[in-house]
Order: C-alpha cells, then structure tokens, then sequence
C-alpha cells in the first residue's frame, strides 16, 4: 500500500507532452510527485529533476507501451516507486508492484485514489479518480469528444465503461492520454444536423480547441460536464448507438 504524504497542501496536476500525441501526467504534492502512463523516461525524469521531486509512485491505466514504455527507466532512477497497475495485467505489465482492480482504493500524496474497471479499448483497462480533488486519469477509454478504439473488448463494455464516467461529478477534471479533441469534434460535426443544439456546442468546443492549439496549448484536461454537452460517445443512450458511431469515427478520413 503507498502511504499519504504527512505534508499535504494543494495537489498541482499538469500534463506532459510526449511523443507524437501523448501526454503523461504529472502528480505533485510539496517534493513528491506520482506519474500516470509514462510513454519515455528521458523527458520525465528531466522534469521531475528540474522541479527537484521525488517520484513514489507510477500509475499505469493499460498495458500499451505507449503507456508503460518509461517506467523501467524511471525505476532505475526511483528504485523505491511503487507501480500501480490491474492485477489482472500483470503478465503484460511485469514490473507492477501493487496490483489493483475495479473497486479498489488505495493513497497517494494524502489523496485517495479510486479504481474503475472500464474494458473496451483493452481488456484490462482502468481509470483512476481522485474524488476530493476531482480528478479523473482515463488512459484510452475516454478523450476530448471521443473515446478509444475497441481493440479488445466490445461495444457493450465501451458503453458501461463510459456509464462510469458520466456519473461523476460534472466538474470532474477529465486527463485523457492523447491529443485527439481536434479531430474528434470535426468528426462529431459530420454526425449531427446544423440545426442540432449539439452540433452549435460542438462547434463552440472546436473553435476554442483550435484557439489553443494554435497557442500551443493542450485541449487536456476538459471536464465530465463538458464531455455529456459534447462528446458523441458518453452521450450515447445505447450500446448499438455507441457501436454505430465507433464504426463511423473508425472509418473517418478527416
């Protein structure tokens, strides 16, 4: 079990720009600091050495390396960090030294952390919810106006899984891991009518995401209440509805 930080003050989260369209997450609290879904190690290690923190935990939301590949070197760094990961994983994320399942709760830097189980995009997939400091780390299950791909599970999953989400508070901070908001709400503008009120709050969302982007900003976090007034999936009422649109958004050519 990871223990609280004894020395609690405000937790400041930001996202981290990795690879192509990645973002790793960076959790701190005073000198300590908990990463979620480290795709490298270089760039992390360098930014947990700038700002002087020490790291004691690592998250993991799923097995792709694209979510995993820096903890080896992170531990080597930070031989003492916990990783946390689905137990049900453990074959695909060895290096785990606490695994956990849907329902679990443990403790990070004073904050208590709940664990979902939200199949669809991989079997064993989970989100993780800080609900003092609303917080919610879904990997690939959810993004900016989408959701992810259903590459082992299905659409009946994907639709509980995002029943999940839309359940927690509306101001719950929403951390996906990529930079896909742009092109998910072009996509949802081809779905609805102009005359739709969603289509207008969807264009609304896309020209602010684009505002951002060109400042260089990233579209992440967005909020619970944002993704029901705009995101197709999470809006979705039925598992065919969902699987209809998964289908469509797969086979988009934006």
């Amino acid at each position: 079990m990871v223990l609280p930080n004894p020395e609690v003050t405000e937790l400041a989260v930001r996202a981290i720009p990795v690879l192509q369209d990645n973002y790793a997450f960076l959790l701190q609290r005073r000198g300590e600091a908990v990463l979620v879904d480290p795709a490298v190690v270089e760039p992390l290690i360098a930014e947990l050495e700038a700002r002087q923190l020490e790291l004691v935990a690592v998250l993991h939301t799923h097995h792709h390396h694209d979510h995993i590949g820096g903890t080896p070197g992170l531990l080597r760094r930070w031989p003492a960090a916990a990783v946390i990961a689905a137990a049900a994983d453990r074959a695909r994320i060895p290096f785990q030294t606490q695994g956990v399942a849907g329902g679990d709760r443990f403790v990070v830097l004073g904050e208590s952390v709940d664990v979902l189980s939200v199949p669809g995009h991989t079997r064993a997939h989970l989100a993780y919810v800080l609900p003092n400091s609303g917080h919610l780390f879904c990997g690939d299950t959810l993004f900016g106006g989408g959701c992810g791909r259903l590459f082992e599970g299905t659409a009946q999953q994907m639709w509980d899984s995002l029943r999940q989400f839309a359940a927690l508070p509306g101001s719950t901070q929403v951390w996906c891991a990529h930079e896909y908001t742009e092109a998910n709400l072009r996509w949802a503008l081809t779905q609805l009518p102009a005359t739709d009120p969603v289509h207008r709050a969807v264009a609304v969302r896309l020209q602010r995401v684009l505002a951002q982007r060109q400042q260089g900003l990233a579209s992440v976090p967005s909020t619970i209440d944002q993704e029901l007034a705009t995101n197709l999936f999470l809006r979705s009422e039925t598992r065919a509805q969902l699987e209809q649109l998964r289908l469509s958004k797969d086979h988009w050519r934006g």
